[in-house]
């Protein structure tokens, strides 16, 4: 599994993720549930730094060199 989540974009993911589980404590209803899920999903591809849905688009946003 390639890395193609950046530093940049990791951040941004799991803060937002964060934020997102934050609705979830404090809705109500259904819609409470959709923030869970998302906001699990952003934190779980954030702290694995693999986004499976860049791979069709060809979106790399890990630009650390690699060594070979």
């Amino acid at each position: 599994m390639k890395k193609n989540v950046g530093p940049a974009d990791r951040a941004i993911r799991v803060v937002g993720g964060i934020l997102v589980l934050t609705l979830f404590g404090i809705t109500t209803g259904n819609i409470r549930w959709l923030f869970l899920v998302l906001g699990a999903i952003m934190i779980v591809t954030g702290l694995v730094r693999f986004c499976p849905l860049y791979m069709p688009f060809g979106i790399d946003t890990n630009r650390l060199k690699r060594k070979k």
